[in-house]
């Protein structure tokens, strides 16, 4: 196993155990997230995103597989070798909003940089998610920008106010 899959692994292992502080210790400094609901985040919103999520996660089951990594060369050749990984997997818990229960596939794409997880994309159908989270809201509408939007909303002012309330100085 690579170094990058045993990252991978560890991040992964970290998340099953809802260890959010292990989970950061495999990410850069300056990470970049994206998903299909919180979409672009940064350094200390990714940090802060995994904290709020796996602080709150009451019954959360995570499994993984298929963790794959491939170093390519750099088309500078000054600058150091770049390692993408992947892996797939399949999150199960109950969306505390509307307590349904929730089982989210999907597949995460990483970028390496100095040993850690540069740049890490999670890939899944929201319009699977919402159907599932929201009921019949989501099968009637969780297809549609206007129900994704507001999910994407909801999920970036939770963050705001979660980041907020963990201030330095807030209490």
């Amino acid at each position: 196993m690579s170094e990058e899959e045993q990252l991978i692994k560890v991040f992964y292992t970290c998340f099953q155990r809802l260890d959010w502080k292990g989970m950061l210790d495999c990410y850069h400094e300056e990470v970049f997230f994206y998903d299909p609901v919180f979409e672009n985040l940064e350094g200390p919103q990714v940090r802060a995103m995994w904290e709020m999520l796996l602080s709150n996660a009451k019954d959360l089951q995570l499994s993984f597989s298929n963790i794959q990594s491939e170093p390519r060369l750099s088309p500078d050749a000054d600058a150091a070798p770049v390692s993408y990984g992947s892996c797939d997997w399949v999150a199960t818990y109950t969306f505390s909003q509307t307590g349904r229960q929730v089982v989210n596939k999907g597949a995460a794409l990483f970028t390496f940089s100095e040993g850690k997880i540069a740049e890490h994309q999670d890939n899944f159908d929201l319009w699977r998610w919402s159907r599932q989270a929201l009921g019949i809201p989501g099968i009637l509408f969780g297809w549609t920008p206007v129900l994704q939007n507001k999910i994407r909303r909801m999920a970036r002012r939770n963050l705001e106010k979660f980041m907020a309330r963990s201030a330095p100085g807030k209490s």
